[in-house]
């Protein structure tokens, strides 16, 4: 091994079939070529990210991963003595002094174990958000132009509510825009409003605003010149599976728009483990899909590794699998006809070199074990090794709450994302259209004859599209933050009406 490799394992075979142990690595030049960690529930998945994870951050390689079951947060924290760890380090002639944890900042898009991870309805764009909320074609069409009418007016979409007064806009004006952007159906901005309202109660409210997070923040080294690794914790978050995997592809998108082409390097950039990755492609049109394969197959060249973790090689579709070349395979069960397809099929994959089943070791491997099959320096895939996975030198399992703490209050990042932002944007400035051009209606008006009064009209007066839009946007609002910050707005603009 050298200063330019990543331990994974040691091998108990080599290439004769004869039993022993020597050392399996991933090339780091080679690292951005992606990856993929797979395994049945209980077979060493996140023992294995976590210890990769570590691996890249001493090569001072920043690392950013999704916490999905709330135990990975230990990397933060020096490991200790443990009888089985202990075992394996010495079946493997590992020292068993070094224990220490990584540099680490925790996330949270709710804010409450980590700082919050916010990302603007702009940047987030019509596609992801149309996915987000399961927009059919039409309330796609609806949405897109909802962001186009955004943007030719200068207008901020960074929330929620800015979104939600955009698309009454667009109602309200849908015959003044048909002409120019095409029609639009208020039945479709009805159904949009609807899927905003739930997802505004899942919790995806504190995901939209700014301050937005920072790619150059996750990209960080300590003093000693290791990696941080960000953790992003997601075990509340992955209750809510659509917001989770749009963040994800978010992030994915933004490092690939915004990081500068630098070929490959020496060592990545940053390396990205989406953990539960399946839940990235269900129910997920073929449209994305290709897009998701399009952003996996040239992130590379921005110095961006890619590492799902899932149960089977199966969650992911062949377009995207296709581009994972380096592979942990830990055992898969195979009770039934499709689950012995799916390890037939995970068997095909590897590059064999004949001197033991592939297909029966996937079956018969024990926790910490796996296949490891990584792209050698000249590019071409290695042999399959069945390998025992190196233990990590942090601790195993969650840190203490006062230990995430502690680490929360000495974060550089704290002032700087911590509290929430909300500037004027579109929300702010239809408001304020549609209260001066009532005003302008009003004193428009002629005065009423004193002599003769007019006879009042029937049923209910009409209102002017300003009028309707003000009280739409105070009826959408709702609750007293909502009312509070309408007067504030609105409020000295209409006294005495």
């Amino acid at each position: 091994m050298t200063d330019k490799d990543v331990l994974l394992g040691y091998a108990t075979q080599d290439k004769s079939g004869r039993s022993g142990v020597y050392p399996v690595h991933l090339n780091l030049k080679r690292a951005n070529r992606h990856g993929l960690i797979a395994g049945a529930t209980g077979t060493g998945k996140t023992v294995t990210l976590q210890a990769l994870a570590e691996s890249f951050s001493q090569q001072g390689v920043p690392v950013f991963l999704a916490d999905v079951k709330g135990d990975i947060s230990g990397i933060s924290q020096p490991g200790k003595s443990h009888p089985k760890v202990n075992e394996r380090l010495q079946a493997l002639g590992q020292p068993l002094d070094q224990w220490r944890g990584c540099p680490t900042v925790f996330w949270d898009l709710y804010g409450k174990q980590g700082h919050p991870i916010r990302a603007t309805i702009s940047d987030m764009g019509p596609v992801l958000l149309s996915r987000l909320m399961g927009l059919n074609e039409t309330q796609e069409g609806v949405l897109n132009i909802a962001f186009a009418v955004a943007d030719d007016n200068g207008l901020l979409l960074l929330d929620l509510k800015d979104l939600r007064a955009m698309l009454q806009h667009v109602a309200s004006t849908a015959a003044e825009l048909g002409s120019l952007y095409g029609n639009v159906s208020k039945s479709s901005v009805g159904a949009i409003q609807r899927r905003l309202l739930m997802l505004e109660r899942s919790g995806a409210k504190k995901f939209f605003g700014e301050p937005m997070l920072e790619l150059d923040d996750l990209i960080q080294v300590d003093d000693s010149g290791f990696g941080f690794v960000n953790v992003l914790v997601a075990n509340k978050l992955v209750q809510e599976p659509d917001v989770y995997s749009t963040l994800l592809l978010w992030l994915m998108s933004e490092l690939f728009e915004n990081l500068p082409e630098i070929g490959d390097p020496e060592k990545p950039k940053l390396v990205v483990f989406f953990d539960e990755a399946h839940l990235m492609f269900k129910n997920t049109p073929q449209a994305l899909i290709d897009k998701i394969e399009q952003v996996v197959r040239l992130i590379r060249s921005k110095g961006v590794g890619v590492y799902f973790i899932t149960q089977s090689p199966g969650d992911i579709p062949d377009s995207v699998l296709a581009q994972l070349a380096n592979r942990v395979q830990h055992a898969l069960r195979a009770f039934t006809p499709k689950e012995q397809k799916v390890v037939r099929s995970a068997a095909q994959t590897f590059r064999s070199d004949k001197s033991f089943s592939v297909q029966d070791a996937i079956s018969e491997m024990g926790v910490g074990e796996a296949l490891i099959s990584t792209l050698m320096a000249n590019g071409a895939p290695s042999m399959v090794k069945r390998s025992l996975v190196k233990p990590p030198v942090s601790r195993i399992g969650a840190a203490k709450r006062a230990e995430v703490r502690e680490i929360l209050l000495q974060s550089p990042f704290a002032q700087k994302y911590d509290t929430a932002i909300d500037r004027e944007s579109a929300f702010e400035k239809l408001a304020q259209r549609a209260a001066t051009a009532a005003k302008a209606a009003a004193a428009e008006k002629p005065p009423r004859k004193r002599a003769h009064a007019a006879p009042k009209p029937r049923g209910r007066p009409r209102q002017s599209i300003a009028e309707t839009f003000v009280k739409s946007v105070v009826r959408s609002l709702g609750g007293r933050t909502g009312r509070a910050l309408v007067r504030g707005i609105l409020g000295s603009l209409f006294k005495g009406r």
